[in-house]
């Protein structure tokens, strides 16, 4: 079951920020990846691209991060102190 700001009796929790954080690495890193190395790339160093897939791997991570952040806060004070 996906997690949710919906909360069904006690099983309530917050979600990970670590795991959003890695997820977050790891989708931008694909998507880095794609950019640099598909079919619309420009001809650079190596050092070059592999400083921008480490750049946009480290920004998905921490907007991954801000978002299950975000969500784990807005969870704390609008949606439990209804529930109790």
């Amino acid at each position: 079951m996906l997690p949710s700001l919906f909360a069904s009796g006690d099983s309530a929790r917050d979600w990970s920020i670590t795991r959003a954080a890695a997820y977050g690495a790891g989708i931008g890193a694909l998507a880095a990846l794609l950019r640099t190395f598909g079919p619309l790339r420009n001809s650079g160093s190596a050092s070059a691209h592999v400083w921008e897939i480490a750049a946009a791997a480290l920004a998905f991570a921490l907007l991954c991060a801000g978002a299950a952040a975000l969500r784990n806060a807005v969870a704390r004070r609008l949606i439990r102190p209804r529930a109790q």
